[in-house]
């Protein structure tokens, strides 16, 4: 019998230690085997004096990484098994700071969709690079999760002011296709995909250099357009003043965003809210424990595994989420739910 070929492939070329998520079918989203496979390998290139940079990829030409494995979370949710939990999400989270603190140049080739998970596993790095095939969200809310994988920590520091920025993203899930990712500030560049492999070639020779050399300039964009209305709707820091600036704006995009935000959980956005308030007064690290944290809570909230189904399994779209209104929500529970 053939043998599958691994899901996370690793090799030294040339001087880069290059890094293939192989799971196209899936999109490449992460499991449990290749978080762990990430780690080690991640750890062996980081001290391998023989790789002087990282090239980070995914396979089958649609995704980099299109998040975890959130049917395999609400399985085990629903079979109360916490341990098979808690070693997904603390995995996950140390693959994120090991990142984070890598010493060489990590550079992602984001060509394709790239959310959660693949966020978490790009965005930390030096160099995120985007094309114009890139897609890159943070949709958790719509399955009643949250933004993680350390993104508590960048999100609120996306340039703009009062972290509007990383609050719209968070709060509606909105995607940013290609160099709209760079405006945003979740990219760093943004290489045309016909230039790609000229890229890669030069990576392989141990030169970070060229991602720059390669980069196209980013004119101002979708994201630019809209940045003002932005920084008014999402200043303030509770649901029902955003849902009020954005029925004052009265613009078709402030009433497509309101539409957005009454589709998702009512608890994961009041959620998100208070994660993104607190990360942005905390590092990294604290960030990461923050989040462990509050992965035991929401897991066990009955809108996880509703999200889950109505967005992934049965994909009805139409969740029934408790409570089903904003204003039902009852800010002690969220409070408790950052206990762990």
């Amino acid at each position: 019998m053939e043998q599958a070929e691994p899901s996370v492939v690793a090799r030294i070329e040339g001087r880069a230690g290059t890094i293939l998520l192989n799971r196209p079918r899936a999109l490449n989203a992460l499991d449990q085997g290749m978080i762990d496979a990430l780690a080690e390998t991640a750890a062996r290139f980081r001290d391998d004096p023989a790789v002087d940079l990282v090239v980070l990829e995914g396979a089958g030409g649609r995704a980099f990484c299109a998040g975890g494995d959130v049917r395999a979370i609400r399985a085990a949710a629903l079979a109360g098994d916490a341990a098979v939990i808690e070693r997904f999400f603390a995995g996950e989270y140390g693959l994120n700071r090991l990142i984070a603190e890598f010493p060489k140049p990590w550079i992602s080739l984001i060509d394709g969709v790239c959310m959660g998970g693949g966020i978490g596993v790009s965005v930390h790095g030096s160099h995120r690079v985007v094309s114009e095939a890139s897609l890159m969200a943070m949709p958790e809310t719509a399955i009643a999760l949250f933004p993680d994988v350390g993104t508590s920590h960048v999100l609120p520091r996306l340039p703009g002011a009062r972290g509007a920025m990383g609050k719209w993203l968070a709060l509606t899930g909105a995607r940013l296709a290609g160099a709209e990712a760079v405006e945003a500030g979740m990219a760093t560049h943004h290489v045309p995909r016909e230039r790609l492999p000229a890229l890669r070639e030069a990576l392989l020779a141990g030169d970070a250099g060229a991602v720059e050399r390669h980069a196209a300039a980013v004119p101002p964009g979708r994201i630019e357009a809209e940045r003002a209305a932005i920084e008014r709707c999402f200043a303030p820091d509770d649901m029902a003043s955003i849902m009020a600036m954005l029925a004052a704006e009265g613009t078709d995009w402030a009433r497509s965003q309101a539409e957005l935000l009454h589709r998702m959980s009512p608890t994961s956005l009041a959620v998100t809210l208070e994660l993104l308030r607190r990360g942005a007064g905390m590092d990294l690290p604290a960030c990461l424990e923050m989040e462990l944290r509050l992965t035991r809570a929401v897991t066990r909230h009955p809108d996880f595994a509703e999200g889950v189904r109505a967005v992934l399994i049965d994909k009805d779209n139409a969740p029934r989420w408790q409570p089903p209104g904003m204003g039902e929500v009852d800010p002690a529970a969220v409070r408790a739910m950052f206990e762990g």
